[in-house]
């Protein structure tokens, strides 16, 4: 009897931690967004790969390399997700900059800058999601 209450308590202690684990919030960050000039085409990112404006990538000052992140554009609603593999100063009034084809999905183009909000993901979650672009990164597929 001593035995089964003890695998009860430990089975709820279970549950818990595990709720616990699962309903942590994610890191979320709202702020103005630009996006790379053209000129920056080429260049080698702070993670040592070559920037390409085709692809969903992102500049962040203090994110991973390599850290998925949704970011909503908060006038129009529209979003992105985009690999963090760039660095941008902590100095400035902006929270991430967007790799150009980033940028357009969320028609930041015209004004080339606008508030959003940012939310960091995993792999897992695109399956949640369900519509990333091909442009992100094969290996998330």
């Amino acid at each position: 009897m001593v035995l089964f209450k003890k695998l009860i308590l430990l089975f709820f202690l279970s549950v818990n931690f595990i709720n616990f684990c699962v309903a942590q919030e994610k890191y979320t960050q709202t702020g103005l967004a630009s996006y790379y000039s053209d000129a920056f085409n080429g260049r080698f990112t702070s993670s040592g790969e070559k920037y390409n404006n085709k692809l969903y990538t992102a500049a962040h000052a203090t994110l991973k390399f390599h850290t998925l992140v949704k970011i909503t554009n908060i006038y129009n609603n529209k979003t992105v997700i985009v690999e963090i593999n760039d660095r941008c100063a902590k100095y400035k009034n902006r929270i991430i900059d967007l790799s150009k084809a980033a940028a357009k999905q969320i028609d930041l183009l015209t004004s080339g800058i606008a508030s959003v909000k940012l939310e960091v993901i995993t792999p897992a979650d695109l399956n949640i999601i369900g519509n990333f672009p091909d442009t992100l990164l094969i290996k998330y597929k």
